[in-house]
C-alpha cells in the first residue's frame, strides 16, 4: 500500500503493531454497507462509470457472502478490514476495484463504519435492557404486597414492599435506556465524505450517502468528522452507568443469598457448586456481573485517556478506540442477559423477608408520625419521645408494637391505644401513599405505568 512513497517495507514488529484486522474485522458488515452506499453515490454523481459501480457492488456482495460463510481473513500485511476488503475486491474484479476509494479516505471510512457499529450496538443493548425491565416489572407485580426490610447504611430502616424495591431498579434501567437513546440521536450524523480531514474536490453528495446508511444528516465539519469519537465515549459512559446499576443489584443478590440473610434462593441455572464443599450454592453469576462492571469502567477509562491529548485531526492512537468498545459491549450483553435470567428465576423467601422487616424497630418512624398526626406533637419532640420508646423496647427485648400501653403512657401521656394500629409493618407500608411511595396501591400504579411504557398491554 505504501510502495509509491517508501522504498522498504515495515519491520515485523511495526507490521504487527500497526495492524488492526484482528479486532476491526468486526466492522465488516458496516464496512461493506458504507462502501456500497459510497459507490452508488459515485455513480449517481458521475464520478465513476455506471458499469464500474455495478462491478464493484457485485464484488462487494460476493465478499459479503464470503465473510458471512467463512469469516474475515486476518491478513496482517493489509492492516485493517478496509484494505482486506479492497484487496479481495481487486482479486475478484481487477483494477476497477481501485475506483472505489475515490473521494474518501480510511479516516472518514472508519469513522462511518464505527458509528454504524455503535448504533447497532445501542439497539442491541436497548433490546436487552427492555427484557430486563419486563422481568423486573413482572416479579414486582407478584410481590406488590410482600413486606421486606428497607435499609439505609445496611441497617434495617423502614419496611417496604419487595415490589417497590424491584421497581427501583426498573427506574434505574429506564434512565439507562434514555442515555443510550440520547447518545444514538446525537451520533446519528454521517462522516462519510469528510475524506482525510479537509473534505474532497469531487462532486460528492454527502446527503445521499447519509440517507442510504440511515443517518439523519452528514456531519458539518470535516476535521471534527474524522477526529471525533464522542459517540464511542457516549456508548462507554452509558454502558458504565448500566454496569454500575447491574452491579448494585448483583451485590444485593449476593448478600441476600447468604445464609445470614436468606432473602433469596438463586436457581440452579444461575448458581455453581464448590470443588470441595458439597453443600455450597455459590452466586457466581451475580459475582461475575459485579466483576464485569469493573472491566467496563476500565474500558471507558481507557478510551477517555486515549482521546484526552490528541490534536486535530486523525492520529494513529485512535486505532485503539475499538477494542475497549467491543470488550465493553460483549461484557455488558452477558451481564444484562445473566441478570435478566436471575430475576426471572429467583425464589424470594417472603416469610424471611417479613421476619427481618419486623425486627430492628423498623416502625419507629411510624410512631413518630403518629405522635405528630394524631397527638399534635411537633416532629422534633415526637422524635425524642420515639427514641425513648425504642430504648425501652430494646431493654425489654420486644418489638415496639409489643410494648405495654401503660409503659408507653409513662413515656408520654398523650399516647393512647390508637397507636398500635400504626406500629405493624403492614400498617407502615400501607401508610406510605405519597406518589412513588411503597404502599401497595402506589407500587401497582407504578407497575401499570411501566407496563404502558413497555407496551406490554397492547
Amino acid at each position: 500500500m505504501w510502495g509509491g512513497r517508501f522504498a522498504e517495507g515495515p519491520a515485523a514488529v511495526m507490521r504487527e503493531i500497526n495492524a488492526s484486522i484482528p479486532f476491526d474485522k468486526r466492522l465488516w458488515r458496516q464496512d461493506i454497507a458504507g462502501s456500497i452506499a459510497h459507490v452508488r453515490m459515485q455513480a449517481a454523481q458521475g464520478i465513476i462509470a455506471a458499469d464500474d459501480a455495478a462491478a464493484i457492488e457485485q464484488g462487494l456482495r460476493t465478499i459479503e457472502a464470503e465473510y458471512e460463510a467463512n469469516g474475515v481473513p486476518e491478513r496482517i500485511e493489509l492492516e485493517d478490514i478496509h484494505m482486506v476488503t479492497e484487496s479481495r475486491l481487486a482479486e475478484l474484479i481487477g483494477p476497477t476495484a481501485g475506483r472505489l476509494h475515490t473521494a474518501r479516505s480510511r479516516n472518514d471510512q472508519v469513522a462511518t463504519d464505527f458509528r454504524l457499529w455503535v448504533r447497532d450496538a445501542i439497539d442491541a443493548v436497548d433490546a436487552g435492557l427492555k427484557a430486563l425491565q419486563v422481568a423486573l416489572v413482572t416479579r414486582a407485580a407478584e410481590h406488590a404486597d410482600s413486606v421486606m426490610p428497607g435499609f439505609t447504611h445496611l441497617q434495617v430502616a423502614q419496611p417496604v414492599t419487595l415490589g417497590h424495591h424491584l421497581m427501583a431498579y426498573y427506574e434505574m434501567i429506564r434512565r439507562d435506556r434514555s442515555r443510550f437513546a440520547d447518545a444514538r440521536v446525537r451520533m446519528n450524523e454521517c462522516p462519510l465524505g469528510a475524506a482525510a480531514l479537509a473534505g474532497t474536490g469531487f462532486p460528492i453528495d454527502r446527503s445521499a450517502t447519509a440517507a442510504a446508511l440511515g443517518f439523519d444528516k452528514p456531519t458539518d465539519n470535516s476535521l471534527d468528522s474524522v477526529s471525533d469519537r464522542d459517540f464511542a465515549l457516549d456508548y462507554l459512559m452509558s454502558a458504565t452507568q448500566v454496569a454500575l446499576h447491574l452491579s448494585r443489584l448483583a451485590e444485593e443478590f449476593i448478600i441476600w443469598a447468604s445464609q445470614p440473610y436468606g432473602f433469596v434462593k438463586l436457581s440452579d441455572a444461575w448458581s455453581t457448586g464448590s470443588s470441595i464443599m458439597p453443600q455450597k450454592r455459590n452466586p457466581d453469576a451475580a459475582e461475575l456481573v459485579r466483576g464485569h462492571a469493573g472491566r467496563i469502567v476500565g474500558a471507558m477509562t481507557s478510551l477517555v485517556i486515549t482521546m484526552k491529548g490528541l490534536p486535530l485531526a486523525y492520529s494513529k492512537d485512535m486505532q485503539d478506540d475499538k477494542p475497549p468498545v467491543f470488550e465493553a459491549h460483549d461484557l455488558l450483553g452477558l451481564a444484562i442477559a445473566a441478570m435478566t435470567g436471575m430475576i426471572e428465576s429467583v425464589s424470594f423467601q417472603v416469610p424471611r423477608l417479613r421476619q427481618v422487616a419486623e425486627v430492628g424497630f423498623s416502625t419507629a418512624t411510624d410512631l413518630a408520625d403518629w405522635l405528630v398526626r394524631d397527638a399534635g406533637i411537633p416532629f422534633r419532640e415526637a422524635h425524642h419521645i420515639t427514641g425513648r420508646a425504642v430504648k425501652l423496647a430494646e431493654e425489654e427485648g420486644v418489638a415496639l408494637d409489643m410494648l405495654d400501653l401503660a409503659a408507653l403512657k409513662n413515656i408520654d401521656p398523650r399516647i393512647d391505644e390508637r397507636v398500635f394500629a400504626a406500629l405493624s409493618v403492614d400498617s407502615s407500608v400501607a401508610s406510605r401513599k405519597s406518589h412513588g411511595g411503597t404502599a401497595p396501591d402506589q407500587v401497582r400504579a407504578r407497575i401499570a405505568d411501566a407496563r404502558i411504557a413497555l407496551e406490554l398491554d397492547r
